[in-house]
This record gives structure tokens, sequence and C-alpha cells, in this order.
């Protein structure tokens, strides 16, 4: 399962591409990747090469390949944006009739469409956002 972490993000590349070719007005996309095969681990760093000469960070992609209890192998997209805390985890479950171009494509839909909404409260206790956890430090 672990080979499937480069293609994944490539396939991921590859949609964001074809949905927004020029992004930043007239900009592209300057994506990095890094890939740990023995841990099942890889990342995807997206930022904009702005027309200007800039560069504009905007986010990440981190991806996890792991085996579930009864050994079938899993998937699990991290999503991140600049600037945001908040993260968005959707699991890939490989399956016979999985479409692993049409995964990385929903993935990238959902990156593009940007960081969810903090929720109100998790109701574990525990603060929810920053200013929440400075209180209780403050």
């Amino acid at each position: 399962m672990h080979t499937r972490l480069l293609s994944f993000l490539s396939d991921l590349q590859n949609a964001l591409l074809a949905d927004d070719p020029a992004p930043g007005d007239g900009g592209s996309w300057s994506c990095g990747r890094m890939v740990n095969y023995q841990l099942g681990l890889a990342r995807m760093t997206l930022a904009v090469d702005l027309p200007t000469g800039g560069r504009e960070a905007r986010g990440t992609v981190m991806l996890q390949s792991y085996a579930l209890a009864d050994g079938t192998p899993c998937l699990k997209a991290v999503l991140g944006w600049t600037g945001r805390e908040n993260t968005q985890i959707r699991p890939i479950y490989a399956r016979p009739e999985v479409d692993w171009r049409r995964e990385a494509r929903q993935v990238a839909a959902e990156w593009m469409a940007g960081p969810p909404a903090p929720a109100a409260g998790t109701g574990n206790g525990q603060p929810d956002t920053a200013e929440e956890r400075a209180v209780l430090v403050g």
C-alpha cells in the first residue's frame, strides 16, 4: 500500500492543475513533495508562484498509509491550509472498486474548497480555539 503514496500525490497535483491552472490571477502552482515509504508517510506543500515574482504559501496535504485491525489497507489524507489551525481528515479505504484518481480529485476539490468552519465545541472539556487556550494559560 505504501507505493500508493507518491502516485496519489501526483494524481492530486494533476487535479489541482486541471481545476485551477492559473491560481492567484495568472500564477502557477508550486508543489513540494516528501515521501517516507518506511514510515508510510507523505507530504505535499502547496504554494503559488505569483506573476509578480513572489510566492504565496497555501497549505499542505499529508498522507498516512496504514493497515486497519483486520489488515485492510487505508490511506488517510490530512488537509491543512496556511494560517488556519483546523485541518480536515479524510480516510480512503482500499476496496476493489476504489478509483484512486477519482479519490485524488475529490481530495483536491475538498482542499480547494477551503478549511471547514471551526466547530462550536467538541464537548470534551478541552479548549477548542487559540483564544480559549490563551484564556486558560493567561
